[in-house]
């Protein structure tokens, strides 16, 4: 017989749990009833390949395949970036640094996931910029590179701790029976522990991706924001989430304009639904693997 607390608590974590799913339906609603309309004039092969971005032209052009490509981009140099560092630091953390070290570094390293992004972007304006201009010899500091740098700084701290929780995770019995078989510790790293957490570094890695792909502020601050398909990774970009926040507040209300902004809205989170349905599904096999 369940106490009256039990149920309390019960109804309670059942309420917060359909008001997420509520407020995340409720999101997509939106973004489907203000972007679905815009449809109706403008043709869908147009919107996803079209090379050309000038709302204010006459007539008019709202083809984000240059915003896709800096997006895509953009995401994926911070993912080769962040992905070494974080899983690295990760491997250090569970299996190499003592304890005393272990305690100073993992709460630095999740303090850095608490940075806002402004100030990241900050630093990339002010600091990486100027670098990349004055000894990489760029012709602009903000651009791909810069992007791609700030988000795989912002990407290492989610990383490492899902990746590390992922390792640590790995039954001591599977690294005592490869130790007592003669494997060094390396090997034992190698060829049992890291494949045994394949899963969950993998779901590290696709979240890393999806909080590249999504972030807003870093982007609009230090990628340039010219809506062109880049060739090098001095070329400025326009990822899709800075095209809507630079966009959104000039776009005049229920213009196309304003319809093709949350067109382009729905390809961002249709993205970020897919890296995050990655993600679970990865998980999900990581979890029924360590139930066989």
């Amino acid at each position: 017989m369940k106490t009256r607390k039990e149920r309390f608590t019960e109804w309670t974590l059942a309420g917060v749990s359909t008001l997420s799913i509520l407020s995340m339906g409720g999101i997509v609603l939106f973004l489907l009833l203000d972007g679905i309309p815009f449809f109706k004039f403008y043709p869908l092969t147009d919107f996803l390949f079209g090379l050309g971005w000038y709302p204010t032209d006459d007539p008019m052009e709202f083809g984000i395949l240059p915003l896709i490509v800096g997006s895509l981009t953009v995401m994926a140099l911070a993912t080769v970036i962040a992905v070494p560092l974080g899983v690295a630091t990760a491997i250090y953390l569970s299996e190499v640094a003592r304890p005393g070290m272990r305690r100073i570094v993992k709460p630095f390293v999740e303090l850095l996931a608490a940075l806002p992004s402004v100030v990241i972007g900050f630093f990339g304006m002010v600091v990486v910029a100027p670098f990349l201009q004055d000894y990489l010899g760029a012709s602009t500091g903000l651009n791909l590179l810069n992007a791609g740098l700030m988000l795989a700084f912002m990407s290492v701290p989610i990383i490492c701790s899902v990746a590390e929780d992922a390792i640590y995770s790995v039954p001591r019995e599977l690294r005592e029976a490869s130790l007592s078989l003669g494997a060094t510790k390396w090997e034992t790293l190698t060829r049992v522990v890291l494949p045994a957490a394949s899963s969950g570094i993998g779901t590290a890695v696709m979240l890393g991706m999806s909080r590249s792909i999504g972030e807003t502020m870093v982007v609009l601050m230090v990628a340039g924001g010219a809506a062109v398909i880049p060739t090098s990774l001095f070329d400025s970009v326009r990822p899709i989430p800075a095209s809507i926040a630079a966009e959104m507040a000039e776009a005049p209300f229920h213009s196309e304009h304003y319809y093709a902004l949350f067109a382009t809205g729905i390809v961002l989170i249709i993205f970020t639904l897919i890296f995050n349905a990655t993600a679970f599904r990865i998980a999900e096999k990581k979890n029924s693997g360590i139930g066989c």
